[in-house]
């Protein structure tokens, strides 16, 4: 297995030189030489394995064997010990169609642990192993953040600076960033929204030198690897889905903004995971959904909504989608995202975007839609609390889910997370104690503009110390 840029200008290199690297060193992402396709008797082995097994599992086909095998089962094991369910990713029913994949049972209550928390024990084995200090640079909309920083607070050989929207987070997740006490950790607050943040990370990436200088490596879904740790959790949900149900395809309806859990969920399916459809759940900043309806990706005017962290407008990871889209054209790829800077948007024709309707299905909730759809699965029965985001998907699940096929929607964050939401419904609902504890701890955080200059200063002083 060797690694590849949707650009074209990147020579194929091996799993860890694809993590260190992050972004594509031509400005492009990476994406594996060759989708590797397991056969339907090894799905039927995976259906009875634990979650961790199956990470070691998906993993094999990707790293080339350039970590030890009791190596790799150490920081599996590490990462996911510090889950609060032993199922890792445990699957809800909701009702007959509609199941609900809990990915929140980490460290910080958002899905974004899955992926992070092994990403952070790989950067310690690889700063390790190749006597390295790796400096992590990521943006977030809320949960990145919280869960890139708790993957590697603390760890030798590694220091982290998360930007996030300045006041544009709910406050749960601005205190999981913001009271971590850690020197090797620096949050920066920036006037403007997270596309702003993700502009200026990208820049930095991008400038070659600088990122050299100053050995820059991904946490965000630009990594490759954070999207393989989330293609887990669609397997791990389809094998317990189809033990409850019988039902030997699903839909999974994923609410998403940067498209990297839903490429996740793509990349399942062109391995050989049995889905009919991938609906993207979407909010008021609905570029995806447009594109899906269209043709035309174009951002919009943005949208503060109720689920935060899905008020993007430029969506990283699309690029990884444009690419197989497009036959896995490289030339093809540069030469519409070098459009996209000029003229601001990518438009399709009719051939291609039907072949895009034939993979996904979208929808984007309105606030109103999201409000109700947290009251409607609260009022039921026992009741079940949806956060904002979870209630997107649920609510895009309803909308374009059916057809007697079983749906898989993503609760991607704990409720907790987003009080200020639940509150709106009318709900007082009981913090976990870990986030209880936030609001008695003193934050640390430099707020600063979205300048490319003043954040290259920040992190250059921080990076150097």
């Amino acid at each position: 297995m060797r690694y590849i840029s949707t650009r074209g200008k990147v020579g194929k290199i091996g799993f860890v030189d694809a993590f260190l690297m992050g972004l594509g060193d031509d400005g492009g992402l990476l994406v594996p030489e060759e989708i590797p396709v397991i056969p339907a008797a090894k799905l039927k082995e995976w259906e009875t394995l634990s979650y961790k097994e199956l990470v070691l599992n998906i993993f094999s086909y990707y790293t080339n064997d350039e970590i030890p095998q009791d190596d790799l089962k150490a920081m599996v094991e590490a990462s996911y010990s510090t889950f609060r369910d032993p199922e890792v990713t445990p699957v809800r029913k909701l009702s007959d169609s509609l199941y609900l994949l809990e990915l929140f049972h980490g460290p910080t209550f958002a899905f974004k642990d899955i992926a992070l928390q092994f990403m952070g024990q790989l950067y310690a084995y690889v700063a390790a192993k190749r006597n390295l200090q790796i400096h992590i640079l990521g943006a977030t909309s809320g949960d990145t953040g919280a869960s890139a920083i708790e993957g590697v607070r603390g760890k030798e050989g590694i220091k982290i600076c998360i930007l996030h929207p300045h006041q544009k987070v709910s406050k749960v997740q601005e205190l999981q960033m913001t009271t971590v006490q850690d020197d090797n950790v620096l949050n920066l607050s920036v006037h403007g929204n997270f596309d702003d943040c993700q502009g200026l990370i990208k820049e930095l990436f991008a400038d070659l030198d600088f990122k050299a200088r100053n050995r820059l490596c991904a946490i965000n879904s630009i990594n490759f690897v954070r999207i393989l740790a989330q293609t887990v959790y669609y397997f791990y949900a389809y094998f317990q889905v189809k033990k409850q149900t019988g039902a030997e395809t699903v839909d999974f309806s994923v609410p998403t903004g940067n498209f990297g859990d839903i490429f996740a969920g793509y990349l399942a399916k062109r391995m050989g995971l049995p889905v009919r459809k991938l609906i993207i759940a979407t909010n008021e900043n609905n570029i995806l959904e447009r594109f899906i309806r269209g043709g035309l990706y174009k951002p919009g005017d943005f949208k503060t909504t109720y689920s935060p962290s899905m008020d993007i407008q430029v969506a990283s990871n699309f690029e990884r989608y444009l690419y197989y889209l497009f036959g896995e054209n490289p030339a093809k790829v540069a030469e519409l995202m070098e459009g996209f800077k000029r003229e601001g948007k990518i438009e399709v024709g009719s051939n291609i975007l039907s072949r895009a309707q034939s993979e996904f299905d979208a929808y984007g909730v309105d606030g109103d839609e999201c409000l109700a759809t947290i009251k409607k699965y609260y009022a039921q029965g026992q009741g079940y609390l949806l956060d904002p985001h979870s209630s997107c998907g649920v609510a895009a699940a309803e909308r374009r889910g059916g057809d007697g096929v079983v749906c898989i929607s993503l609760a991607t964050a704990h409720p907790a997370k987003f009080d200020e939401a639940i509150r709106l419904c009318g709900i007082e609902q009981t913090f976990p104690d870990a986030i209880a504890k936030l609001f008695d701890k003193p934050q640390r955080q430099k707020v600063v503009n979205a300048s490319l200059e003043e954040v290259a200063r920040e992190l250059e002083a921080f990076y150097n110390a």
